[in-house]
């Protein structure tokens, strides 16, 4: 078999983060230091302690959680293709959900410091929303529709 390799990145949505994230890169490599260090300066408020240490359930609201995912996210590809760790150009970008601005941001349709303002009034939004029109979500994997019904 030849020809191209067909490589996309996806990037995560909401629901993928966890206290503690972004620390190693921040305490690691510069560059990621000067990513997280932009989100905190941009948004102006200490982002980077909320990843760091928490109260998760802090870092767990969307208006938090949404840009703590997108400068982490951007943090972790920006630090891989400078140590070079055998990424290869994608043909595609996408993401899940909130992904899908960390992808704008890496594809380079979107600046960094503009996408993380916009996810964070996203997020704003979006928690607003749900106060006024609460809702819920199953996942169901693995079972029949009659039990589902």
């Amino acid at each position: 078999m030849t020809g191209t390799a067909i490589v996309s990145y996806v990037f995560p949505g909401q629901a993928s983060q966890e206290v503690g994230m972004g620390l190693e890169l921040y305490q690691n490599y510069p560059l990621a230091r000067e990513i997280i260090d932009k989100a905190d300066d941009v948004l102006g408020f200490s982002l980077s302690s909320l990843c760091f240490d928490g109260p998760e359930d802090e870092l767990t609201k969307t208006v938090n959680v949404q840009p703590a995912i997108l400068t982490n996210s951007i943090a972790c590809l920006k630090v891989a293709q400078q140590e070079g760790v055998g990424l290869c150009t994608p043909s595609f970008m996408a993401g899940h959900s909130l992904g899908e601005y960390t992808a704008l941001v890496a594809a380079g349709s979107l600046e960094f410091s503009d996408a993380v303002k916009l996810v964070r009034e996203r997020g704003r939004l979006m928690y607003e929303v749900g106060q006024r029109n609460p809702g819920g979500m199953l996942a169901i994997i693995g079972t029949e529709l009659k039990l589902v019904k």
